[in-house]
């Protein structure tokens, strides 16, 4: 392929990989989590910087982007009081399925480090963990430690003693509910008044009675989104034959950091040129991405066919358009699916190598979306639960092509901060017409960009997002504690 292995396999086998960067790139984080994790990779790197900015001027232009960036966030949380502050010494208990770089877990992190910021009593545990030492448990675990939250194993009394004098416990994902009868046993029952179950899963083999059979009698449910919310109310009653709780909808909303990035023309400019460097696509050409974990049903096989259709097309009306490239943002170099191969071969087989990029899984995708013109959202089936990557591309006033099904529909306006397509194969010609038309009208295609960063800034907003959470978390609590009275009476 255009970039194999060492060629494109993201930041860990590149040049990229250049000292002056990590200033930067502790802004670039979906959350404080991911700034971490680069701050140790970037720490034990020396090598020498070049390409089009120089060493002293990068570093300088970091620092005073990141003392800007942190004067900033004292003034906005000075003038803007937490949504949140009524948690302010509220015990709360997070029970999370595993713990790993995926985005169960680092949402309920984001969550405790918000519980935290207020004053918040924050305790952790996590369920499944390997056997042996993790490296990536172990950084994650130390990482909220640093910042106040207390981690314990999910077994034994102190798990039981804490959920049973926890004003709040919550639940992230359906699997997590193995543990309220594995652990808690007979006091289950004293817990469940308090539980808010916050579900991201939207595929058919979570719907395990083993797993939700308590789903009836939580304080409630949240759900990133309202066809979510319908799917599980729907699929519950028919196939389970139990009943949802109270349910509430909480669209998510792009971190502070990210934000920040986004919103810094130096710092996008720095990492475009930088990451199309290393991709080899210059600066006049057009990107295409699309950034998930690779397999069939986030679409890639799919979305390749529709841009080598589209190809076809510009080539067959001799359309006057720079040179359009896709790059996959996902991949494991190191596991070499056959889904992953038969996307290779069929990049070899169109003759499109010099097209087409792969890049190793991240979860450091600011670069990638301020080096991208257009961000391919290709999830099949349902859809996506929610899919922060389509308001972290808006962010950076990217237009979305995204599939119509999932929570992709309550974030993309068709036509307005997106282009929509049916997903499948009756969507492989739509989605290729979609990119013919962001390539040929530069207008349309900033016009979508501009109105996604507006829609944005309306609605996907941490602050957003903490405003809806609050809401929820009153509710809870307000449900929780008039329980506890009525078994007092």
């Amino acid at each position: 392929m255009a970039k194999h292995a060492a060629g494109s396999v993201g930041w860990g086998h590149h040049h990229l990989q250049k000292r002056w960067l990590l200033a930067l790139l502790l802004m670039l984080s979906v959350s404080t989590v991911i700034a971490f994790f680069i701050r140790a990779a970037f720490d034990s790197c020396d090598r020498n910087v070049s390409g089009a900015v120089s060493a002293g001027s990068a570093i300088g232009s970091a620092r005073n982007a990141i003392q800007i960036a942190d004067k900033r966030a004292s003034q906005i949380a000075a003038a803007n009081p937490s949504p949140l502050s009524f948690m302010k010494s509220k015990i709360v208990l997070l029970v999370s399925h595993e713990l790993s770089l995926s985005g169960g877990p680092l949402l309920l992190m984001e969550l405790a480090f918000l519980l935290r910021s207020v004053g918040a009593e924050v305790y952790w545990i996590t369920i499944t963990k390997p056997s042996e030492t993790d490296e990536v448990i172990y950084s994650l675990e130390h990482k909220m430690l640093d910042r106040g939250v207390q981690v314990f194993s999910a077994k034994g009394k102190e798990a039981i003693n804490t959920a049973l004098r926890a004003d709040l416990v919550v639940l992230n994902t359906a699997v997590a509910g193995k543990w309220l009868d594995a652990v808690l046993k007979e006091d289950v029952h004293h817990v469940l008044p308090k539980v808010l179950w916050w579900i991201h899963e939207m595929r058919g083999h979570y719907f395990k009675l083993a797993y939700v059979k308590h789903l009836p009698y939580v304080a409630g449910a949240m759900i990133d989104s309202h066809i979510t919310a319908e799917y599980w109310k729907n699929r519950t009653q028919e196939r389970l034959k139990i009943k949802m709780p109270e349910t509430y909808v909480v669209h998510l909303g792009n971190s502070k950091e990210l934000m920040q990035v986004a919103e810094d023309s130096v710092a996008k400019r720095v990492l475009r040129e930088h990451v199309r460097e290393s991709l080899g696509v210059r600066n006049e050409d057009l990107l295409f991405a699309l950034i998930n974990s690779v397999s069939r049903g986030k679409g890639q096989d799919l979305f390749l066919r529709s841009f080598d259709e589209a190809l076809q097309l510009i080539k067959e009306k001799k359309m006057q358009v720079p040179p359009l490239h896709a790059v996959i943002v996902g991949s494991d170099m190191s596991a070499q699916t056959k889904f992953e191969t038969e996307l290779r071969d069929f990049v070899i087989q169109k003759k499109i190598q010099d097209r087409i990029h792969f890049v190793n899984k991240t979860l450091t995708v600011a670069p990638y979306l301020a080096a991208i013109d257009v961000l391919v959202q290709n999830s099949q089936a349902r859809g996506e639960c929610f899919g922060r990557i389509t308001i972290e591309a808006m962010a950076f006033q990217l237009p979305v092509l995204g599939t119509a099904a999932g929570g992709t529909t309550e974030i993309v306006v068709n036509g307005t901060t997106g282009l929509l397509h049916p997903i499948g194969k009756d969507g492989v010609t739509p989605l290729a017409k979609n990119i013919v038309k962001l390539a040929t009208h530069v207008e349309r295609r900033l016009t979508i960009g501009k109105r996604g960063y507006e829609r944005v800034k309306e609605r996907f907003l941490e602050q957003h997002m903490a405003e809806r959470i609050a809401g929820v978390l009153k509710e809870v609590l307000r449900k929780s504690k008039n329980k506890s009275g009525s078994h007092l009476d």
